[in-house]
């Protein structure tokens, strides 16, 4: 049969029509699709017990949130981002003996770390200010310590290492190298309290080699007894007790004692058990002195070994 265009549809348009249903997708997919959390929610609970209570994303913790785990009772209240902490955040512990909860560390966080500036507090008057890195102390930082000592200065892997200061409770101080918490090289220690300066170096926080100094023993409050006497001159102590006294006769010829040779004063830093380097026996030649009891006068170096000698005119004037 053939119809005219004019006249309406040919036999191909009179051809039915095949429709398919939609393919649907399996439920579970949409169940899942409506069970993901998305915004803000009141609480959601774990099987374990853990609480959460902010915003989330994909089914996962992201925003600002509250999480409460049950087990050690931690609370951690901040920034969160694709399920772990993330951004500024606080992280407090129920206090065993008044029950409350107490701030252990408030600073930043990535990946479930701490990493960047924050504060950490180990006790009441024990805490720590400055950088991070996966949860140790590296980079530039303070600690305060129970004994009421403060550190600051660089740390790696949670010890002192590099440039710091450690000042003491009594004032006193070191400023030098560290590693791996121990003062390690070139470095100085104030003895305020006594008014010395030891400047040397270190291995291990032991000083193998240095400098001692006087400074300020006028302001300390407890200066040392004897100061430290300069290289090749007797102490001031030693100069007093060998003048002349108007009622005694004295040699005089002590005051000055003759140099000894080069063979004579290796003999006696021996002797002595001293380095022989830049050392200047000032009274091993002495002869005797001649006034009221006899006193012997022993090998002695500017190093310091004074306090015998020094006792021994103490006892001489008393006699």
């Amino acid at each position: 049969m053939h119809r005219d265009s004019t006249c309406g549809p040919t036999e191909a348009a009179d051809m039915p029509i095949t429709k398919y249903p939609q393919k649907s997708q399996p439920l579970w997919k949409e169940w899942d699709r409506k069970a993901q959390k998305n915004g803000p929610r009141h609480e959601v609970h774990a099987v374990n017990g853990d609480r959460y209570m902010g915003e989330w994303k994909d089914d996962m913790r992201h925003g600002k949130g509250t999480q409460i785990w049950k087990k050690k009772g931690a609370i951690y209240e901040g920034d969160w981002k694709l399920g772990k902490r993330d951004g500024y955040g606080t992280l407090s512990l129920p206090d065993q003996e008044t029950g409350k909860y107490r701030k252990v560390y408030s600073g930043w966080w990535a990946g479930d770390k701490k990493s960047g500036y924050g504060i950490q507090f180990f006790g009441p008057k024990e805490y720590y200010e400055g950088d991070w890195c996966r949860n140790q102390r590296s980079g530039w930082g303070r600690m305060y310590y129970s004994n009421g000592d403060i550190y600051e200065g660089q740390w790696l892997n949670d010890k002192p290492h590099g440039e710091g200061m450690l000042r003491l409770k009594n004032g006193n101080r070191y400023e030098g190298y560290w590693q791996r918490g121990m003062k390690n090289g070139p470095g100085r220690f104030f003895h305020l309290d006594h008014g010395q300066l030891f400047e040397g170096f270190w291995v291990d926080s032991v000083a193998k080699c240095g400098t001692m100094i006087d400074f300020g023993r006028d302001e300390a409050p407890e200066p040392t007894q004897f100061p430290i006497p300069q290289v090749g001159s007797p102490p001031p102590a030693l100069t007093r007790a060998l003048q002349p006294h108007p009622d005694r006769q004295t040699d005089t010829s002590i005051l000055s004692p003759p140099c000894p040779t080069r063979e004579q004063t290796s003999k006696l830093c021996a002797q002595s058990g001293h380095p022989q380097r830049g050392w200047q026996p000032w009274a091993s030649m002495a002869p005797k002195p001649t006034f009221g009891a006899s006193l012997q006068v022993k090998i002695l170096d500017p190093d310091g070994v004074l306090e015998e000698a020094l006792a021994m005119f103490k006892k001489t004037e008393e006699e």
